[in-house]
């Protein structure tokens, strides 16, 4: 009789545990309605979009300090360029998980509550002329002299407090 509790307390468990992790991996994302998405994981508000341009790594640094805050969120003055470990948090591993296609004809697989108009972004972390930038097509990373465009993207995100 033991045996028989036991065994059905281990299949209430496992059936616990992987109902737990699907509602814990379907709440990472907040939309919080305002062109914002909140990360539960990381503690970090994301834009929901980029930049949507071509932009270099000093233009993107100013764009997400100065620019984006008054497009869309006025209230926050801290918006950064993402550290290569966030961006690298929204890269969707999943073979069977094709993306979708940018504007720039890039697939790209990110997470689906925020939308690239090209594949490549631009991260805080430099190293003398050169930026990193990460790539959401393949899933990584390389550095490019900060002066080069060639279809980068920056995409805010700000610490919460």
């Amino acid at each position: 009789m033991s045996m028989i509790k036991l065994k059905i307390v281990s299949i209430i468990t496992i059936c616990i545990f992987v109902l737990g992790a699907q509602v814990l991996a379907g709440e990472r994302f907040t939309d919080n309605g305002d062109g914002t998405v909140t990360d539960n994981q990381l503690g970090v508000m994301w834009a929901k979009t980029d930049n949507q341009g071509d932009i270099n790594w000093k233009q993107a640094n100013l764009w997400v300090k100065y620019t984006f805050p008054d497009t869309i969120m006025a209230r926050y003055d801290d918006w950064r360029l993402p550290t290569l470990a966030e961006l690298q948090s929204l890269y969707v591993h999943e073979k069977k998980n094709k993306g979708y296609e940018t504007d720039c004809g890039q697939r790209v697989k990110i997470v689906p509550d925020i939308k690239l108009s090209c594949g490549w972004v631009w991260t805080s972390e430099t190293s003398a002329i050169q930026a990193y930038i990460f790539n959401f097509n393949r899933g990584y990373h390389y550095s490019d002299r900060m002066v080069h465009k060639k279809a980068y993207r920056a995409l805010p995100v700000r610490d919460m407090k």
